[in-house]
This record gives C-alpha cells, structure tokens and sequence, in this order.
C-alpha cells in the first residue's frame, strides 16, 4: 500500500511538474480545413494571437478531408502532452452516428474551449439567372438532378440543413462535397458548379459584384449582408448553424489543459482573431472547458436523433 501510494505521489509530482514547465516548445494547432478559407484564416489568427500568451509560437497545420473530422482522428494516436490541439467542428460529434470512425468523440478528447461558428448562405454567381430562393427552387422542380450545389462535406452541417429544406420543397438538387469554402467557391465562380451553400468566405466576391446571395441560414439576418433575408423569413422554416473549438487527447493533465485554455482565450479575444472574425462576419462562440465538454456530450446525443430522423445512418 505505501509502495502504491509513493508511486502516485510521484506521478502526481511529474505531471505537477510537467504541467509548471509547459510549454517548452512549439505548440502545433490542427485546422480541418483546407488553406486559404475563413475557417483556415480565422484559425491562423487565433494561433498568431494565442503565440503572443502561450510564450512559444503557434504552429498551423491543415489536415482538411473527412468534413473536418481528420484532427480528432489525428488525437488519438497523438501524446497527450499539450503539444498538439485541434480544431473541433461540429462533425466530430455527427459523423459518428453516420459511418465508422477512427474515434471515439465521447472517449478520445478533452474540450478545451469554444471558439467561433458560421453563418451559412446560399450563393450563385452574379450572372445567375436566379434572383431569389424561389426562382432556385421552381428551377430545380422543372429540372430534378440537374442542379449542383456544393458544400464542405457529406455530413457536414451545409448538407444535412440542405438536404432537408430539399426534402421540405419536393426538389432534387446534385450534392457535390468540398474539402473546403476556398476550392467550392472557385468551382462555382468558374461555373463548374451551380451554388455555393457556404459560409462568409463569399464576403469578399460578394462585395466585388462577382457574386450573390439568394438567403442565409441564421436565425436572424447577418450583419454583412443586412439586406438578405434569412430562410426563416421567406418560410423554409431552417436555421443551421455549426459552432467548433478547440480540443486535445483525452489523457492530457489538467493543468496543461488550463494553461492551453488561458492562453487560447487571451487570443481569442485578441484584435488579430477577432477582426478576422468580423471580417468574415463569424460571432465568438466562446466556452470554458468545463461548459464545451457538456455541450459536446448534449450535442452528440442530439446529432444522433438528427442522423436517425434523416435516415443517414450508415454503420455497420
């Protein structure tokens, strides 16, 4: 007994110790999405701002693919040392109940904060022939198939809020997945796609007439585009949004946990992140540890009742 209690006293003692010392090098930050995104630029912000509080530099690497869900894959093998965090979208906890993953959302991640999320919009190019939602649908009801939008992925909160209101209107649209906004919105604007359902990374073409906006997903109208009105108001009875944060592997200690919290919240509240984030009109979605760990257990028990009502349950 006295041996097992010295021997926990000691590990206590390490991890004590580990945790006074961190970090002591480069923390690296996973982004799920590909470069040159707002999901990517907003992370890139967050990472040079949280270097400034942290004392080591912040290192980016994009791990896009799997609609976004390739970080808390990559959790599971990595130690648990602080040293590598990753971006967490909402996927991470919807996928799951969809396919076999990887890991274990429940089991394999300890949440270290919320960060941000999205406001959704359905765009077309600026020659388009459709002004609004309904010229959109009455073209995709004389035309089943023919229509192609994009979104960031099978699963993703774009294809589930898609697929329903396609569902609600009696129309078959062409779902073609995107590793990210950047590469969907350049297909579009290249007219190899019909519509972008995407999030504020349109901002910039919008502004530049290459673009238009037919209606977004929000609750209420966004900011960057006061004059678009929401698919509540027009009656499609849809609001999607998808927070994300921030996590590392499930067996990191505590006290590292705090010390990448603190650091992280400085930085997020920082002029670098948050003028990114009000450049591509995306609100602070901050949580502490404690409150994002239980929001993502009550989120995935609501994704799971989503998956099950839309019948995109495909495990085995």
């Amino acid at each position: 007994m006295t041996r097992a209690l010295l021997a926990i006293a000691l590990s206590f003692c390490a991890a004590l110790a580990g945790a006074q010392t961190f970090p002591a090098k480069p923390v690296t930050l996973l982004i799920t999405f590909p470069a040159g995104g707002p999901t990517d630029l907003a992370g890139r912000a967050l990472a040079e701002a949280t270097s400034k509080y942290l004392g080591q530099p912040v290192v980016v690497e994009n791990r896009p693919g799997a609609t976004g869900t390739l970080g808390a894959a990559a959790l599971v093998n990595a130690r648990p040392d602080g040293y590598t965090v990753s971006m967490i979208p909402i996927t991470v906890l919807r996928l799951p109940h969809m396919e076999n993953v990887a890991f274990d959302p429940m089991k394999d991640i300890r949440y270290v904060m919320g960060v941000s999320g999205y406001v959704f919009a359905v765009i077309v190019r600026a020659d388009s022939p459709w002004k609004s939602m309904a010229d959109l649908v009455a073209a995709a009801k004389a035309k089943p198939g023919e229509i192609s939008y994009g979104s960031h992925g099978i699963g993703g909160s774009v294809h589930l809020a898609t697929e329903e209101f396609s569902a609600a209107q009696g129309i078959k649209l062409n779902h073609i997945p995107y590793k990210g906004s950047a590469d969907m919105l350049t297909s579009m604007l290249g007219g190899h796609l019909n519509v972008a359902v995407d999030s504020t990374g349109a901002v910039p073409h919008v502004a530049a007439g290459r673009a238009r906006v037919l209606a977004v997903f929000t609750e209420k109208r966004a900011a960057v585009w006061p004059e678009v009105p929401t698919m509540m108001e027009l009656g499609y009875g849809i609001v999607s949004t998808s927070p994300y944060g921030i996590g590392v592997p499930a067996a990191t200690p505590p006290a590292v946990v705090k010390v990448l919290h603190d650091a992280f919240k400085k930085g997020l509240e920082d002029p670098i992140h948050t003028k990114m984030l009000e450049r591509y009109n995306q609100p602070l979605w901050y949580l502490s540890s404690e409150d994002y760990t239980k929001w993502a257990r009550e989120q995935y028990e609501k994704e799971r009742v989503i998956i099950e009502r839309l019948g995109l349950s495909k495990k085995k």
